[in-house]
């Protein structure tokens, strides 16, 4: 008899589990199918979120969306909360880049300036923040960025398409 109630009670709870874990299931396109683009795009942002759990990068992408599509409050939280753990240069390279793209320059200098300080070997974030500073008409500042990443790495073909893009106006590729 103990052992039909063992297997009882197993099933239950592995049946409890499958209904949970199905319960848990991302709802798909069905989340902003067929809604107004606004509330569509709220309720992607919201699916999203959850989704992203605790991903810093995850976090960062989803913040873009709030603050580029104007909800700057929710955008900064998340970054807010990716800055109060354990961030990386990376990191703090995402959250800059997003000020970049929203024009928000000062913000975007800073922590710039920040991920350079932390990282001064990385000649990648060297030649993407020289593009920016490039692009943003500071030409000396961009091109000793390129200076120091392309000594660093001579053969990185992304260096140069970095300076091309900053050079020639075209938005950084992702």
């Amino acid at each position: 008899m103990k052992t039909l109630n063992v297997i009882v009670v197993a099933t239950v709870c592995m049946l409890a589990g499958v209904g949970i874990g199905l319960a848990a299931k991302p709802a798909g396109v069905a989340v902003f199918k067929g809604k107004a683009p606004r509330e569509a795009g709220q309720a992607a942002l919201v699916e999203a979120e959850q989704l992203a759990g605790t991903g810093s990068w995850e976090l960062i992408a989803v913040g873009r969306v709030y603050y580029l599509s104007g909800d700057k409050a929710k955008g900064q939280a998340l970054f807010d909360g990716v800055n109060a753990r354990k961030p990386k240069p990376s990191d703090w390279q995402r959250i800059a880049d997003v000020y970049a793209e929203a024009g928000e320059a000062d913000k975007a200098d800073a922590l710039y300036q920040k991920v350079l300080a932390a990282a001064p070997k990385d000649d990648t974030g060297q030649s993407e923040i020289g593009a920016w500073y490039v692009h943003n008409g500071q030409r000396e500042k961009g091109e000793e960025l390129f200076a120091r990443a392309m000594e660093r790495n001579p053969d990185d073909m992304w260096h140069y398409v970095r300076a091309a893009e900053a050079y020639l106006g075209v938005a950084k590729g992702r």
